[in-house]
This record gives C-alpha cells, structure tokens and sequence, in this order.
C-alpha cells in the first residue's frame, strides 16, 4: 500500500500591522505549496497577556511570527526565535485615522498633530509598537504628557473600530491596519520629525517541528511577487537586494 501523504502544518502567529497583505496572499501560497497555514494573532509589544511574546512564554504553539521588528528584537533576545530566520518585510508609518466620510483634519506638521490631539476628546492608539511610541517618546518630547486624552487599545483594529463608532475622534495607528479597517479613512500620515516608520518582519520560531515550510513561507512573504499586494496595503515591501 503507498503511504499516506502528509501535508506540512504550519502556524503563525501575527500581528495587525502585516495582516493586510498576509491575508491576501496567503490563499495563493497554500495554493501553489500544499502547505496548510493556521493562523493566530496577538499584539508585537505591551504588556498584555495576548502579546505576541506573552503567547509564546505559556506554550503556544507557532512555527512563525509576523510582527514589528522592536517587537522581533524582543522575542530575538529572548532565545524564542531560530537564528538567522528573521528578515523584514514591509514598513509603514504611523497615519491618522478618521470616522468614514468625516471632515479630514491637516496633520502634515508638528503643530498641527499637537493641535489635533489636544483637542480631540479621544485619542485611540493601539498599545503596541506605534502606541507606545508616542506615548513615551513623542507625547513627553512635544510637552503634551498630560495633555491628550488617549485609550491604547489591545490591537490596532479595535482602536480603528473605536473610530469607526464614534467613541474616539481620531485613531493614531499604522497606516497598514487604517486602510483595512471598516468604517475608517486616512486622513493623512504624521510629521516625519515625529514619525516612527514601522518596520514589520517575520521569522521562524525556535524548535519548530515545520522549519522548511515555515522557511518557504517568509520566502514567499519576502518576494518580489508578493510586492504588489504589499504596496496595496499602505506598505513599502523590503524585497530589495
């Protein structure tokens, strides 16, 4: 009797600024591979226990992760990543969200993104990479600590659904997780003295049980095919030499 065929498994876990592209082009590596991809998600960095890192600390399972590259480096230092497998994919910088069809405020200068979230009576932010960010870094360096009412979130799509609903007056997010999210638009992308341009990156996880589909997979993710879909997410694809 011929042996049975076994198809590779391999799990992800991701996290919402890659989704976008990841989603679109995942149907097409399944495709042309025969390799089954289960996917899970959580938050590249924060403190909550659906992180990315906080997931693999209690034992899930997962043969790759897509995340932030601050967030990789964390997970990279912690011995949770096999060597040498991490490459980056996409960057994207951090975007102004605004309700669908609503007036879209100027956000291309400093003062304009100061003026803009002093006056909002909500500010939704994810608490992750990009959230953080500007909660630590910018807020305190443009003297706005104290100054801004703003929610971090868990992930990007619920500080854009925040948005969506009317419950915060502006999402301050990737530009990647504001393209995708319903009942949001762009209203512009934040001043570059103040911009954090989000790397996001993708490596296989250490003792993984599927390590050459996991590998044929960030390939994939990483090549010149993919670059299309990538650029249609609001992201500038990494593929170069």
């Amino acid at each position: 009797m011929a042996p049975a065929v076994t198809w590779a498994q391999v799990r992800v876990i991701i996290s919402g600024g890659f989704s976008g592209p990841y989603e679109q082009l995942l149907p097409e590596f399944e495709k042309a591979t025969g390799i089954k991809v289960t996917t899970g998600s959580g938050a590249s960095q924060g403190s909550g226990p659906q992180t990315i890192g906080a997931q693999l600390a209690r034992g899930v399972v997962a043969d790759v992760v897509i995340l932030s590259r601050e967030g990789l480096a964390d997970l990279i230092k912690a011995g949770r990543i096999a060597p040498g497998t991490d490459v980056d994919l996409a960057r994207t910088p951090i975007g102004v969200a605004v309700r669908a069809g609503s007036p879209k405020p100027a956000v291309q200068t400093v003062e304009q993104f100061k003026r803009l979230v002093t006056n909002a009576k909500l500010v939704a932010m994810p608490g992750s990479t990009s959230g953080l960010f500007l909660r630590d870094e910018i807020f305190p360096r443009l003297g706005l600590s104290g100054k801004v009412s703003a929610k971090l979130t868990p992930r990007g799509a619920e500080a854009a659904a925040m948005v969506a609903s009317g419950e915060a007056d502006i999402g301050l997010l990737p530009v990647s997780e504001i393209i995708h999210a319903p009942g949001v638009e762009v209203a512009g992308v934040i001043a570059d003295e103040i911009q954090l341009h989000q790397i996001f990156a993708a490596a296989a996880v250490a003792n993984s049980a599927e390590m050459d589909s996991a590998k044929q997979l960030i390939a994939f993710l990483k090549s010149v095919r993919a670059a299309a879909t990538i650029e249609k997410a609001g992201m500038e694809p990494l593929n170069k030499p």
